[in-house]
C-alpha cells in the first residue's frame, strides 16, 4: 500500500471521445508499471476528459513519456502534474443540489455555483439528469450545511425562475423511501369536488371556496363540509362519471412506475374522496390511500362526509402512519402537494416538494417543482431521464416525449 505522503503523478487527457481510449492509455501506462490511486472520466457532447492519479514509484519520467506517446497516437491533449499525497479533501457535509429549468440559462447556473462557493462548499461532481423537456443538473458537493444552503439557494431559485433542491448526500441519497402524494391538482389535473359540483350546476361557487381553502384563507374542514353540502341529492352514479373524466397529471404514471421499480412505497393522501382516490390507487398499483368518505343513502349523496375529516393535520397523520407501517423513519419520506392543507405533511417529510403550488406552499416547502411534469420529482431523487427511459425500454413500456413546457413562476 502506498504511503499517504508518497509522490503522485496526475495524467489528464482531453479530446474527442471514442471507444478504447481509456484502455489504450492505461495499457500504455501498464507497460511502465504504476499504482492507480484515482481515476475519473466524463464525456460531454462527445468531448472526453479522463484523469488518472498514479503512485509512480521511480518511474516518473518513463510514465510521462508513455502517456505522451499514447496521447499523441490517440489525438488527445495531455496534461501531466506531479504532487505529493492524495489531494482529495475529506468529503464531509455532503449534499446533492439539483437544479431544474425550462430553460436553464447559463446566468442561473453561474449564480448557483457562485452561491455554493460562497457557502464554503466544494463541487465534487456534476451530472446531467435530463435535457428535455426540462433541463436538470445535479451537483454533488461537500462541505455544506444542508439547511442553510437550502435557504441561500432558494433566493437564487426565486430570482432566476428555476427550481432548486438541496438534500443530504451520501447514503442518505440511497435506499428505500416512502413517497406520498396529494391527489387533486397534483396526481390529477382536476379538483374532484368541483367536478362533482358541476353535476348540480354549482361548480363556480365550489371552485371559489376551494381556491380560498387551498390558499390557506379558510379552515379546510369547515370549507369541505360546506362544499360537500351542495352535493346533497346527487345520484351515486355521478361518481362513475367523474371517475371516467379524471385526467392524470403528465408524468404521473412514469413517476409511480419508476418508484415501484426502485422498490419504493407510494401512498396517496387526499382531502378529496376515497370513492375516487381508492380506484386511482388500485389502477396505478399504489400501496396506501387515505381520503374522506362521502355519505351515501338509498343511492344518493347526502351532502355529508362519514368519519374523521382528512384535513391538514390528517394528511400529516397519514404520512406518519404509512411510514410506521413500512418501518421507515420520516427522514426516508417524500411528500408532494400543492395546497395549504399539505403544509403539515410537507413539513414532517424528509423532503417536502411543492408541485406547481400556491405561493404560501412554495415559500414553506423544502423545494418546488414548477414545471407541469410530475415525473420531474424523480430528478430530485437523483434518477436520470436516461435511466427512466432505459427501464421503460427494457419492459416494453411505450414512452412519448411531452411538449416543450412554458414555465411560469
Amino acid at each position: 500500500m502506498t504511503s499517504p505522503n508518497a509522490q503522485t503523478l496526475s495524467i489528464t487527457v482531453t479530446g474527442e471521445d471514442r471507444p478504447g481510449v481509456t484502455g489504450s492509455l492505461l495499457g500504455a501506462l501498464a507497460g511502465v508499471g504504476a499504482e492507480v490511486l484515482d481515476i475519473q472520466q466524463v464525456v460531454v457532447h462527445g468531448h472526453l476528459t479522463l484523469a488518472v492519479v498514479l503512485a509512480p514509484g521511480p518511474n516518473v519520467e518513463e510514465l510521462r513519456d508513455a502517456a505522451a506517446v499514447a496521447a499523441h497516437r490517440l489525438g488527445l491533449t495531455l496534461t501531466v502534474a506531479e504532487g505529493v499525497g492524495d489531494n482529495a479533501r475529506p468529503r464531509k457535509g455532503r449534499a446533492a443540489v439539483v437544479v431544474l429549468g425550462a430553460p436553464l440559462n447559463a446566468a442561473a447556473v453561474s449564480l448557483v455555483t457562485s452561491r455554493i462557493a460562497e457557502h464554503g462548499a466544494n463541487i465534487d461532481r456534476i451530472r446531467r439528469l435530463s435535457r428535455y423537456p426540462v433541463t436538470t443538473v445535479e451537483f454533488d458537493i461537500s462541505g455544506a450545511d444542508v439547511a442553510s444552503l437550502r435557504k441561500e439557494l432558494a433566493l437564487v431559485a426565486a430570482s432566476e425562475g428555476i427550481d432548486i433542491s438541496v438534500a443530504p448526500g451520501g447514503l442518505a441519497r440511497r435506499g428505500r423511501r416512502l413517497v406520498v402524494l396529494d391527489v387533486d391538482s397534483t396526481l390529477i389535473q382536476q379538483e374532484v369536488i368541483e367536478m362533482l359540483a358541476a353535476h348540480c350546476g354549482r361548480e363556480e361557487e365550489v371552485a371559489a371556496v376551494t381556491a380560498r381553502a387551498m390558499a390557506g384563507e379558510l379552515d379546510f374542514e369547515e370549507s369541505l363540509r360546506a362544499r360537500v353540502a351542495v352535493l346533497a341529492g346527487l345520484p351515486e352514479s355521478v361518481l362513475d362519471e367523474v371517475r371516467a373524466d379524471i385526467v392524470l397529471t403528465p408524468g404521473a404514471r412514469t413517476l409511480v412506475r419508476t418508484l415501484k421499480r426502485l422498490g419504493f412505497t407510494v401512498g396517496l393522501v387526499s382531502g378529496g374522496f376515497i370513492e375516487i382516490v381508492g380506484q386511482l390507487a388500485d389502477e396505478l398499483g399504489i400501496d396506501h390511500a387515505r381520503a374522506n368518505r362521502l355519505e351515501i343513502r338509498d343511492g344518493r349523496l347526502t351532502g355529508a362526509v362519514v368519519g374523521e375529516v382528512v384535513d391538514r393535520a390528517g394528511k400529516a397523520r397519514a404520512l406518519r402512519d404509512f411510514a410506521e407501517q413500512e418501518g421507515l423513519p420520516l427522514s426516508r419520506t417524500v411528500a408532494i402537494g400543492d395546497g395549504a392543507n399539505d403544509l403539515d405533511m410537507l413539513d414532517i417529510a424528509g423532503l417536502g416538494v411543492a408541485f406547481n403550488a400556491k405561493p404560501l406552499v412554495r415559500a414553506q416547502a423544502d423545494t418546488s417543482v414548477n414545471v407541469p411534469y410530475l415525473d420531474s420529482v424523480l430528478y430530485l431523487l437523483g434518477i436520470s431521464r436516461e435511466e427512466i427511459e432505459e427501464a421503460d425500454l427494457g419492459d416494453g413500456t411505450p414512452t412519448q416525449a411531452p411538449p416543450v413546457p412554458h414555465q411560469d413562476h
